[in-house]
């Protein structure tokens, strides 16, 4: 697929100044948004794009999901089931496709050769991480390899497939709902969220300096097991102060709304979200209700004993400036392993047999949303947890996504060829004579070269002229030798860039506190003391070279304890092209709309999976996890992110501190605050 170009630019190096370790989050929206306002300004033609989904584990896809690919490319909706490891946005726009490989190539020679493929890194985007290739590589892309029969489903999903609909034994005392409110039925006064546990999930409390400006519902009495629940849902923009109220549903117990009103920003409007929020500029025009109007019909309407219902209900009451003392909260209600949260999506059907949230619809409704979270609440009550915890939600949860991956494979499977085959486009095979593969196709044009060099001749001059082109390169694949040799000083040279030098300190120190400082901007590997110098040094191996990085960005000249410390790289041969290698990397076209996240946690991205719009501009998360243990690291990628949202410090929860290196590449959220105890 042709891709988009882009302008690209160096940023200058200037001098940098010697500064303090910083504390505060960076707060400049109107610095980061560039350009005129995208609302206003006339739109740009549609263009085909492709964009990874929103949660992605180490950036891997199969040569299965590469294959998915390429035939909706071909076919688009409605003949051909969307991709679920990406979205390629504007099929109809696409102008050809071509796919390029390099046989004898691997992810090995492109890092060791990383400077010389300066065309690759600017040209492709997005960069995924392939399986090891079979002894057909082609055909597994394409979908060749004996898979043109009905209903085709791979064995490790077959395999786990009951045949019959079974109750599994559970032990029930394992069951975290059970751990959390016991298995005995008690009153609604149970649920409410405590003090304690508004404070720990963010919510907007009275005294908190993030909420001067919010004001009290006025709701102030006396709560019983009989008080009145109100289910709430808010809808919200990105505006240029970040996230905005746009919809407010109230919705009173029996089902009655009580309030569904449209609200208008006063703020400049940088994105509707329509897709999330369903919320459009045309809808949004004849509004004349502000915030203020509905905070004085919410305090009007609530009596002083109600408790709020909601999914996520944190951010509905930041969107609202509202403070509330009686809450209950439907993704913490429904607790799950290890601090995770259902979506309201899953529960609603699992536990009332609704469907919402609806793909074909634009966007939610919010009061269908409000709606579902009051009667998860009254289903809890009415039935306790025992009964919640006997439908063992984990297991119908891991069901649900065994059955939608069965249901993509009840299509009768169609490799890419018979796609291109079912809408008669030509397809252009071009490779080396010594390649002898023949592709099984009526429309067909193969031309077989003596070279590389020949090859990439024909493809510039025959790709424009077909709507499908493959185009395969060969080369003679390294020694085994050679090539256990490069990967062995590909590791030490990784390694020497993952690693730091940090000093001098002075001789009384406070040695935790600057391990808690240097293990926040992402996992250590080994950390020791230098005692050889006249004074004090760290020795620092990151996992990760943003890690390390971020430390030298963020700590070389910082005042620390009175000393002004230098945080460098060990310099040896592996090394001394070590800060162009790092400046090409930032420069990379997948780089350079990437942000690292240090210090992150499971309820981190549960929070921003449920609303991903705390970052707006966020196309994807990458994950990464233990291969040994399959835990998820502490750290994560945000991908194609224009700016976190101004609020995100509050909605995050978790007290942390958002970092930005001088040249703006790594972004880090520290816990705890970093700069704790250095100054003792």
């Amino acid at each position: 697929m042709e891709p988009e170009k882009e302008k690209t630019g160096r940023l200058p190096r200037k001098g940098r100044k010697r500064r303090r370790v910083p504390n505060k989050l960076i707060r400049t929206p109107e610095a980061r948004i560039s350009g005129s306002d995208p609302v206003d300004r006339q739109p740009e033609p549609k263009r085909a794009r492709l964009a990874s989904i929103l949660i992605a584990e180490n950036c891997e896809v199969t040569h299965e999901q590469l294959c998915e690919l390429l035939k909706y490319a071909v076919l688009g909706k409605p003949d051909i089931e969307k991709p679920r490891w990406c979205q390629l946005l504007y099929q109809s726009q696409l102008k050809r496709i071509v796919v390029v490989i390099l046989q004898g190539m691997s992810q090995l020679h492109f890092y060791r050769f990383y400077l010389e493929f300066g065309f690759l890194r600017k040209a492709f985007k997005h960069k995924f991480r392939l399986p090891p290739p079979s002894s057909n590589f082609l055909a597994d892309i394409i979908g060749l390899q004996n898979k043109e029969t009905a209903g085709y489903l791979p064995k490790t999903i077959e395999g786990s497939l009951p045949s019959t609909i079974t109750k599994p034994n559970i032990n029930l005392q394992n069951d975290p709902i059970i751990q959390k409110y016991g298995s005995k039925k008690v009153g609604l006064l149970r649920y409410l969220l405590t003090e304690e546990e508004m404070k720990t999930f963010n919510f907007p409390l009275q005294g908190s300096p993030d909420c001067e400006n919010f004001i009290t519902t006025k709701c102030n009495g006396s709560v019983t097991d009989n008080s009145p629940l109100f289910g709430l849902d808010c809808e919200m923009c990105i505006t240029s102060k970040g996230r905005e109220l746009t919809r407010i549903s109230l919705v009173a117990e029996g089902g009655s709304c009580l309030m569904d009103e449209l609200v208008k920003p006063d703020d400049k409007i940088i994105d509707y979200v329509t897709c999330y929020s369903g919320i459009t500029k045309k809808m949004l025009n004849p509004v004349k209700t502000k915030l203020k109007d509905v905070q004085r019909q919410l305090k009007a309407l609530l009596p002083p004993d109600a408790v709020l219902v909601g999914h996520s209900v944190d951010l509905d009451l930041r969107a609202l400036k509202m403070i509330h003392p009686y809450v209950i909260d439907t993704s913490l209600l429904y607790a799950r392993e290890q601090g995770r949260r259902f979506k309201l999506k899953f529960l609603a059907k699992a536990i009332l047999g609704k469907d919402i949230q609806c793909s074909e619809r634009n966007g939610h409704d919010a009061t269908e949303d409000a709606t579902a979270t009051l009667e998860l609440a009254q289903y809890f009550l009415k039935y306790g947890p025992k009964k919640i915890a006997e439908l063992n939600l984990e297991e119908l949860w891991r069901d649900q996504e065994i059955r939608n991956i069965r249901e993509k494979f009840q299509y009768t499977y169609k490799s890419v060829l018979k796609c291109l085959d079912s809408v008669d486009q030509k397809l252009l095979f071009l490779s080396r004579e010594t390649d002898n593969i023949e592709l099984p196709s009526k429309n067909c044009e193969t031309i077989k070269c003596l070279s590389n060099k020949e090859v990439f001749e024909q493809a510039r001059r025959q790709v424009d002229f077909h709507p499908f082109s493959i185009v395969q390169f060969s080369f003679e694949p390294f020694s085994p030798l050679l090539t256990e040799e490069m990967n062995k000083r590909m590791r030490i040279k990784w390694t020497e860039m993952s690693t730091i030098y940090a000093g001098p300190f002075s001789k009384d120190c406070n040695l935790r506190a600057l391990k808690r400082l240097f293990k926040s901007f992402g996992p250590v590997r080994t950390m020791t003391l230098v005692l050889e110098t006249h004074q004090p040094h760290l020795y620092i191996r990151y996992e990760v070279l943003e890690a390390a990085q971020l430390a030298i960005e963020s700590l070389n000249g910082v005042l620390v304890e009175g000393v002004y410390i230098k945080v460098q790289r060990p310099v040896t041969e592996l090394t001394l092209d070590c800060d162009t290698l790092v400046n090409e990397l930032e420069q990379d076209s997948e780089n350079r709309d990437t942000i690292y996240l240090s210090g992150v946690s499971q309820n981190f991205l549960g929070h921003l999976q449920e609303l991903p719009n705390l970052f707006f501009g966020l196309e994807a998360v990458i994950v990464p996890t233990d291969p040994k243990s399959g835990r998820q690291k502490k750290y994560c990628f945000l991908s194609k992110s224009i700016a976190p949202n101004v609020n995100v410090k509050e909605e995050i929860g978790d007290g942390g501190d958002l970092w930005r290196s001088e040249r703006g590449k790594f972004y880090q959220i520290s816990l705890p605050r970093i700069n704790q105890g250095l100054s003792s």
